[in-house]
């Protein structure tokens, strides 16, 4: 017999907030309800989100729409085979009225970061992010600087774009919460009659102010205290490490992906207004936290098997916690 209990008293208010900016969202983007949820969930796990897909689904339009409805301080960067990583942390520059050295900080600080293209830039380029998305800080000519909190990268790539990129390696890959496709509008014609009222391409400057950024980082906060995850569902979790002895794979998720999966059926359950995570929780977002994850090998991925299906092979051969 199931028993249902109600959120308690701390997360109800989350609860109704994160509901009302996906409500705020949902009036401007004409996507799936799944994209909005799955951004919203890692934004509150504390997470970094890359969106992977065709130009032009809206990708750009979605993070300048999460700034503006999450109250957050917003810089998008544009990779480019030139940019150098100072131009993405700053640099020292001397003065000499003072002599003295003055920081220009880069846009890296920021609240929220859209990385456009990223696999436009060079290696050394995007290893400017890492420090940035794992420790919440950068290193300016020797000198450590916090970022804003909260701090959420939103990474873009164009998969059919393939000339003069260079593909994100696995240590970054991982720096990623999730990895997940938007996707065409499922109707393009309301997509069409809206941007006529709208008349703007990008609307979302008329988007009402829901969150702030002390309101997140209190959600990413109660995240981690008040939702339960049960000694079962943690088990269910870490099963997925069998993934690892694959024949097929070289590299399975890390230690750190398995905590990106929990935090992500932490704040999915939220979402689903519950204060426990369930076994479908996890199910529900362990394709988009888990496949960009794992490396397969050369011999295998020539044969156009995805990491995707080796993840939704494991997701029907283990057994779930009743």
């Amino acid at each position: 017999m199931e028993t249902t209990t109600e959120p308690g008293p701390e997360l109800k208010p989350v609860i109704e907030k994160i509901g009302n900016a996906s409500e705020e969202i949902r009036k401007y983007f004409l996507g799936k309800q799944a994209v909005v949820d799955r951004i919203l969930a890692a934004i509150s796990a504390s997470g970094h989100v890359l969106m992977e897909d065709n130009p032009g689904v809206g990708k750009t339009f979605l993070a300048k729409l999460f700034s503006r409805v999450l109250g957050l301080s917003y810089h998008r960067i544009q990779f480019t085979p030139d940019l150098l990583p100072s131009d993405i942390t700053g640099t020292k520059i001397w003065r000499q009225e003072s002599g003295t050295f003055e920081t220009i900080k880069g846009p890296i600080f920021a609240n929220l970061i859209l990385a456009d293209e990223i696999n436009r830039a060079p290696p050394k380029t995007q290893a400017a992010l890492l420090e940035a998305m794992e420790e919440k800080q950068v290193t300016i000519e020797g000198e450590t600087y916090k970022l804003p909190k909260p701090f959420i990268v939103l990474a873009t790539q164009n998969p059919i774009e393939f000339e003069g990129t260079y593909p994100l390696p696995e240590a970054q890959m991982d720096r990623f919460m999730i990895r997940l496709s938007i996707g065409y509008p499922e109707n393009e014609g309301d997509l069409l009659r809206r941007r006529v009222s709208w008349q703007s391409d990008d609307p979302s400057a008329t988007a009402s102010q829901v969150l702030d950024p002390e309101t997140i980082i209190n959600i990413q906060k109660i995240m981690e205290t008040k939702v339960s995850v049960s000694d079962e569902v943690l088990s269910y979790i870490t099963s997925f490490t069998v993934i690892r002895k694959d024949d097929r794979v070289s590299a399975g998720p890390s230690p750190r992906g398995l905590i990106s999966l929990l935090r992500m059926s932490r704040a999915k359950a939220v979402i689903e207004k519950r204060d426990f995570v369930t076994p479908d929780d996890v199910k529900s977002v362990i394709r988009e936290t888990l496949a960009h994850r794992i490396v397969l090998k050369p011999e295998i991925s020539l044969d156009e098997i995805s990491t995707g299906a080796i993840v939704d092979e494991y997701l029907e051969k283990l057994s779930v916690p009743k």
